[in-house]
């Protein structure tokens, strides 16, 4: 019998296996695709379930954002104003907070979407989950378009109207320039500390700022005594007062006053004063102005400190101001040996310049200059033998046999530098390549003057007439602080410069830009001069102190706030009709 050659038997217990269920096959109720029917949401598939659910309806795709185009802030609802720069997490957390329904939604991501800068219009992209059915989270991402509505802060409101204001700092010199407050004003605008300020109005001597908070006006007030010597009053008036909940309302003025010594003025110092202060020279330069007054003895380079306290206490004023300098020639200079730091000690035979060809009379002296000066060049300085002071210091000086005996007839201040003269020559390229900041402010006197008139005030623009004489005041004050930012890099380290974009001139505006001669520009008229091609003159010009690229700032147009009644605004404009600001 044959053998047959037999499979072996086949379990089905793998499929009929106790405890193991199959999956319940479907089709899309919207598509027809098959998809499991015990985990499908409403018999759908994926893509259908993306295509028909929206998780974001509800969430409005437009929304309206109000803006001050005074102050640059942002409302937010209710009565809250923001600071937001663009494209910042604050103006994006301003633009979610608007959309209603988006607490009812997981908000993924969020970002802007760039626009033209002046379409007015902010485009925000935002990605959402949430669970469409249970165990099914869906996310989407969507676009939502801001309109940017311009709406008037209640604090810029305040500025055009009068007697809004708080609190209000009066700061006031009694000299008669303007270089302290134009020192001043580059250090406000470095710290911000015109942020709080409702209103900036220019009166003789001095600032008035406004601010609509008393706390706003001791914030301030605390910055001037961190960076000036200063004192201040304090006084206030009642407003109003409620008898039955005996609240009272109060306007509060401090009275701030700047010590009326400047960096390079001639002091005499009283006779105890400077016996205390190291037994110093009482005939002195002041050197430095910070949160002290400094003076320097140009005959022996030792240097005091005054604090502000001790001055105060027996206040005196300068003998002679940077006003009354007069240029002198070096005929012969020779180092002595004493230094220190930038100061070289060195005897000097100096000569008038208004006396060169009239008569040889020469003049020697001690300097504190000697690494500045060569034979040759010029200087500014002071005239002792042949100037009356009236003042009771300096004649105790006199009046003191051995401190008479070394009274110097002339006392160098600073080298003098040959430079071009703008009015001969101003559309040539020796723009300086820097300019600063300027606070915009409203004058006093054209306020008046409008008032009485029946019309606004007018701020400081170049547009504004002023008396020539006060024109050419505030011109030559603003070109003298110019020149000492040009020649002086420490007092350059305490401001900020910023790049002068347009690189020339526009017109008379552009005449009258602050900063540096640049290098290697073509050689215009020397002041006084006859030709800027002369060999003399160019020599001069090289010797002209340059301010280096690498010490500017950019972006000085993006800096710029219009309007100004926050106290933000800056002005770009150089001319005479510009803030005053605050010497050194």
């Amino acid at each position: 019998m044959s053998t047959m050659d037999v499979d072996a038997p086949i379990s089905l217990a793998s499929k009929h296996a106790p405890g193991v269920q199959t999956s319940a096959t479907i089709l899309c109720c919207n598509c027809g695709a098959p998809i499991d029917g015990t985990t499908s949401a409403g018999a759908l598939c994926p893509d259908c379930i993306k295509l028909t659910i929206d998780i974001s309806t509800g969430i409005p795709r437009e929304a309206t954002l109000h803006t001050c185009r005074d102050c640059d802030r942002w409302l937010q609802p209710p009565a809250h104003w923001l600071t937001a720069v663009p494209e910042s997490r604050e103006l994006l957390a301003l633009c979610l907070r608007k959309l209603r329904g988006l607490n009812k939604v997981r908000i993924v991501d969020a970002g802007f979407i760039w626009t033209e800068p002046h379409s007015r219009r902010i485009r925000v992209k935002i990605s959402i989950q949430q669970e469409a059915f249970e165990g099914t989270i869906l996310q989407q991402t969507f676009e939502v378009e801001y309109v940017v509505a311009y709406h008037q802060c209640p604090d810029c409101a305040k500025s055009y109207t009068a007697n809004t204001w708080r609190a209000v700092v009066q700061v006031r010199q009694k000299v008669p320039h303007k270089r302290t407050f134009l020192f001043l004003e580059q250090l406000i605008l470095k710290h911000g500390a015109h942020r709080d300020t409702i209103n900036i109005r220019e009166v003789k001597d001095g600032l008035d700022f406004f601010f609509a908070a008393r706390n706003h006006a001791e914030k301030f007030l605390d910055f001037l005594h961190s960076v000036a010597p200063v004192r201040a009053k304090k006084s206030q008036e009642l407003i109003s007062m409620d008898i039955h909940t005996s609240s009272k309302s109060y306007k509060f003025s401090f009275s701030v006053e700047l010590i009326p010594i400047c960096k390079d003025d001639l002091v005499a110092l009283p006779l105890k004063l400077a016996k205390s202060s190291g037994n110093i020279s009482p005939l002195t330069l002041c050197h430095r102005v910070g949160t002290s007054l400094n003076v320097l003895d140009p005959h022996t380079l030792q240097t005091a400190e005054i604090p502000t306290a001790i001055y105060w206490r027996a206040p005196f004023t300068s003998l002679a101001d940077v006003q009354s300098l007069v240029e002198y020639v070096i005929m012969d200079i020779e180092l002595l040996g004493p230094s220190k730091g930038r100061l070289f000690l060195a005897e000097a035979t100096v000569a008038k310049s208004s006396d060169l060809g009239v008569n040889d009379t020469t003049y020697f002296t001690r300097t504190h200059l000697g690494g500045l000066l060569h034979a040759g060049d010029t200087a500014l300085g002071y005239s002792l033998h042949d100037t009356n002071f009236n003042n009771a210091h300096f004649e105790a000086l006199e009046s003191n046999p051995s401190l008479a005996a070394h009274l110097p007839d002339v006392v160098l201040v600073k080298k003098s530098y040959a430079r071009r003269s703008k009015k001969k020559n101003p559309n040539s390229a020796s723009a300086r390549n820097w300019r600063l900041k300027r606070m915009t402010v409203r004058d006093e006197d054209a306020a008046a003057a409008a008032a009485a008139e029946g019309g606004m005030e007018m701020v400081n623009k170049p547009g504004k007439k002023l008396d020539r004489g006060e024109a050419e005041r505030r011109e030559r004050d603003y070109e003298m602080f110019l020149r000492e930012v040009e020649e002086d890099a420490e007092l350059r380290g305490l401001m900020s410069l910023y790049k002068n974009q347009g690189g020339g001139r526009k017109g008379e505006k552009a005449e009258k830009m602050e900063g540096v001669e640049t290098a290697g520009a073509p050689h215009a008229e020397m002041v006084g001069g006859e030709d800027g091609g002369d060999d003399d003159h160019d020599d001069d010009d090289d010797e002209l102190p340059q301010i280096q690229m690498e010490e500017l700032l950019d972006e000085f147009d993006e800096l710029r706030v219009g309007g100004g009644n926050h106290g933000d605004g800056l002005d770009e404009d150089d001319s005479e009709d510009g803030a005053e600001g605050v010497g050194t």
